[in-house]
C-alpha cells in the first residue's frame, strides 16, 4: 500500500509499517534533528515541514496519492508525564485530522498516548473524521503483547473510508500474545544483566527492574542512579552494581534494530528514543491492516 507517514520523528511507524509490507513513499516531520536521523535510516524522501499549515501540507500529500496516512501528532499535551493541558501543540491534532479530510486516503491510522482518547482535542478530531466518512477502530495497546519488551500503552485510532466502526477490533485483538514479553525473552543474553535502573516519576515508586518482566515505558530522559536514592521495598535487588540502561540499550527496547543509526546529542538522542513509536507495535498493527485487507478482497 502507498504510505505517507507525517510527524515521522526517527520512523518507528515506517519501519514497523515498512516490514509489515507497506510502501513509504514519503514522509514528513519539522524537528530538524530526527529528520537528519530519519535520513540516516531510510532511502525514500523524507521533509522538513510544518504540518501545521494543513492546507500547505494536504497539497504537498496529495501528490503521492497515498492509499494510507499514518502518523502520530506530538503528543506532549497528552503525556501521562506533561503538564496535561490541551493547548499549544494539541492544534497539531487538528492539523492531522484536517490533512485526513483533505487528502482522504482509504485508510489513515493515528497514535498517540493512551489518555489522549480522553481528550477534548481527540473527541474534535473524531468528529472531523467520521463527518469525512470513516469508521474508526479505537483501540489502546499494551506493546508488551505486540512483541515489545516494554509495557508502553499507545491509543490507535484506525480509520477507513465507508467502514463500520470497530471493523478491525477482532484482527487487533486476536493476535495479542497471551503473556507480556520481557526483556529476557527478547534479548536474551544481549544486555549482560540481570536488573537495572530506570529513574521513577517520584520516590512512591520503585526504580530498580529485573529483566524477567517487561521494561517500563521508555521515557524521553535518562537518569543515573542519584546519591540520594533510598531503596523502595518494591525493588527486587539492592543498588549493588545497578545502573541504568545505556541510550543505545533504550532504542534497542524500542525494538529498533541494532544497526540503527543515531546522531545528535545525547539529550537529543535519547529525547527521539522516548518519542519513539516501537517498531515492533508499528509492525503489529500495519500486519493487522494488511489481513484485513486480505481477508476483504
Amino acid at each position: 500500500m502507498k504510505t505517507v507517514d507525517l510527524f515521522c520523528g526517527v520512523g518507528g511507524l515506517s519501519l514497523g509499517f515498512k516490514k509489515a509490507g507497506f510502501k513509504i513513499l514519503s514522509s514528513y516531520d519539522y524537528w530538524d534533528k530526527a529528520v537528519q536521523v530519519y535520513k540516516n535510516n531510510f532511502k525514500h524522501p523524507v521533509q522538513q515541514f510544518d504540518l501545521s499549515n494543513s492546507e500547505l501540507a494536504s497539497l504537498e500529500i496529495n501528490r503521492f496519492n497515498p492509499e494510507i496516512i499514518i502518523g502520530g501528532p506530538p503528543c506532549q499535551d497528552f503525556s501521562h508525564a506533561g503538564k496535561r493541558n490541551e493547548g499549544g501543540r494539541a492544534d497539531l491534532t487538528y492539523s492531522y485530522a484536517n490533512i485526513i479530510q483533505t487528502v482522504k486516503p482509504e485508510w489513515f491510522v493515528m497514535e498517540n498516548v493512551d489518555r489522549a482518547k480522553n481528550s477534548v482535542t481527540y473527541s474534535k478530531a473524531r468528529e472531523i473524521f467520521k463527518n469525512a466518512g470513516y469508521g474508526l477502530t479505537e483501540k489502546v495497546l499494551d506493546s508488551s503483547f505486540c512483541g515489545v519488551p516494554q509495557k508502553r500503552k499507545r491509543f490507535f485510532c484506525i480509520g477507513k473510508l465507508n467502514a463500520e466502526d470497530d471493523f478491525l477490533n477482532e484482527i487487533l485483538t486476536s493476535g495479542l500474545s497471551k503473556n507480556p514479553m520481557t526483556l529476557r525473552s527478547y534479548f536474551g543474553d544481549e544486555l549482560n544483566l540481570e536488573h537495572y535502573y530506570r529513574h521513577p516519576r517520584n520516590y512512591s515508586r520503585r526504580g530498580v527492574f529485573s529483566i524477567d518482566e517487561p521494561a517500563p515505558t521508555i521515557r524521553g530522559v535518562n537518569r543515573p542512579v542519584p546519591p540520594n536514592y533510598t531503596q523502595h521495598k518494591g525493588d527486587p535487588v539492592g543498588l549493588d552494581n545497578i545502573r541504568p540502561l545505556t541510550t543505545a540499550e533504550r532504542a534497542r527496547v524500542q525494538t529498533f534494530p541494532s544497526t540503527f543509526v543515531w546522531t545528535g546529542s545525547k539529550t537529543d538522542m535519547e529525547q527521539m528514543i522516548g518519542n519513539a513509536v516501537p517498531v515492533e507495535l508499528a509492525k503489529y498493527v500495519g500486519k493487522a491492516i494488511m489481513k484485513y485487507i486480505k481477508q476483504n478482497s
